[in-house]
Parts: structure tokens; sequence; C-alpha cells
């Protein structure tokens, strides 16, 4: 009967743990990305299916565009400085985290 080598057991051990800790990483990524999306969606309502509004729509797409730009937009609506009928309410229920995640999905959704 052959036996294996201790170097080979290490080498196999060390690539099942390699492989463990990307399906994992791999699961954590995904788990955030539903979590990112999900967050986003509240915005459908009125932006649209992936922020994007009918063409004409006095509600502007989100799609594409430019996080810090959205960022600052919110904030305005959050602080009160920029008029809105109902985003002054909607992000008053937002924390930073939440806003920033927003619009990081929304930067990175093609138009």
């Amino acid at each position: 009967m052959k036996t294996t080598s201790p170097h080979l057991l290490r080498l196999l051990a060390a690539a099942t743990l390699m492989l463990g800790a990307n399906v994992a990483s791999h699961a954590q990524d995904k788990a955030t990305q539903l979590h990112n999306r999900a967050t986003a969606a509240m915005c459908a309502n009125c932006h649209g299916t992936e922020g994007r509004t009918i063409e004409g729509s006095a509600i502007p797409s989100l799609a594409g565009m430019p996080k810090d730009y959205m960022v600052l937009q919110m904030k305005a609506f959050k602080e009160g400085t920029r008029p809105a009928t109902v985003m002054h309410q909607i992000t008053k229920g937002l924390t930073d985290a939440q806003i920033d995640t927003i619009a990081n999905y929304y930067a990175a959704t093609k138009r």
C-alpha cells in the first residue's frame, strides 16, 4: 500500500482552504450585491425599474447618475435645502450609509 507524502497532504489542505475561502468570499459578495439592490429598489416606485424613468418624465432617471452628485442631492433633500414633494420625507428615513449605498448602486448602473 502506498502512502501519501506529508508535503502533498499539506499542499492539498492549503488548496482546500483557499477554495473554501474563495467560495465564502463569493457568497459574501453576492449577499452584498443583493442587499445593495434591495436598498436601491425603494426608489423604483417613482424613478422606474433599475432607476430608468420613461421618456419625458418630470422625475429624473437615476441610472448612471454620478455618485457624488446623487449624495449631495439626497442630503439636500434630507436637510430640507432642496425643494421636493416627497423626497424630503423619504430621505429623512435614510442613514448616510443607505444614501451612499443607493448612490453607489445607481452610479454603477448603465443608463
